[in-house]
């Protein structure tokens, strides 16, 4: 079995995280991909830069770019490989940009800037890892699929990517709540029209709204089965919020 796993940023830090990546890579190829957004707004500040989003996608200048790079394939990315490798997992880190990984299309320069949108995945080098007993730690950025340039790629449309060139079997996106919530509780399930509606109601928002219309994507291009919760969702199959073609509830 092959799963992707997105690990946001908050989720990081959290002590159960290594020993669930454990657990994962001990029962199937896993794949992590990694955001790192609160890193990346902290030392955009300190450098006296302001962050800015739009429908929870971060706007990102080629300034911004820079600093997108250097907090996710340097600092964050290795970080966790650090925290992987002790926890005694063969984890190696990469980038989007290694071997053309990953592939974007400028999304909206006057609304995103070096932003992209996935277009092409080329999974060799993750098969080639995963077939090898290693689990890969990729950082979301990509290159221009036009002229080569570095863009920033939303880490859950990344993801979203990767498990289908992968041919992954789940799709979890990691955040630091339970699921998707509405009236205060996490809804189990969702199909495809049930989680539009979620976000086209305002009910998701912002980094939510982003991760439902990634999973949305995996779905439709055929991935069986994607989560959204926290990380309890890693070991349990039945924790967090599901979205698939169709439901057997409401």
């Amino acid at each position: 079995m092959t799963r992707v796993l997105k690990i946001g940023g908050r989720a990081q830090s959290d002590a159960g995280l290594a020993p669930a990546i454990r657990h994962a890579a001990n029962n199937g190829r896993v794949v992590i991909v990694h955001g790192g957004g609160d890193e990346v707004s902290g030392l955009q500040r300190r450098l006296g830069m302001t962050p800015t989003f739009h429908g929870g996608r971060r706007v990102t200048t080629a300034a911004d770019l820079e600093i997108v790079r250097m907090v996710l394939s340097g600092s964050a990315n290795k970080r966790l490989v650090s925290t992987f490798v002790s926890e005694g997992i063969r984890a190696v880190g990469i980038s989007g940009e290694d071997d053309g990984l990953l592939r974007a299309r400028v999304s909206s320069r006057e609304t995103l800037g070096e932003v992209g949108a996935p277009s092409q995945v080329d999974p060799r080098l993750l098969e080639l890892l995963v077939s090898a007993g290693y689990v890969p730690v990729v950082s979301p950025l990509a290159r221009d699929e036009e002229g080569g340039a570095t863009l920033n790629v939303n880490g859950d449309d990344a993801a979203a990517a990767i498990a289908v060139a992968m041919g992954a079997e789940e799709l979890v996106l990691i955040a630091d709540v339970p699921g998707v919530m509405a009236n205060g509780v996490v809804v189990p399930e969702l199909d495809l029209e049930q989680a539009a509606a979620l976000v086209d109601n305002g009910t998701a928002r912002e980094g939510m709204a982003a991760k439902l219309q990634a999973a949305r994507r995996a779905v439709e291009l055929g991935v069986s089965r994607v989560r959204i919760g926290n990380i309890a969702g890693i070991e349990s199959a039945t924790a967090g919020t599901v979205i698939t073609l169709s439901t057997t509830t409401v």
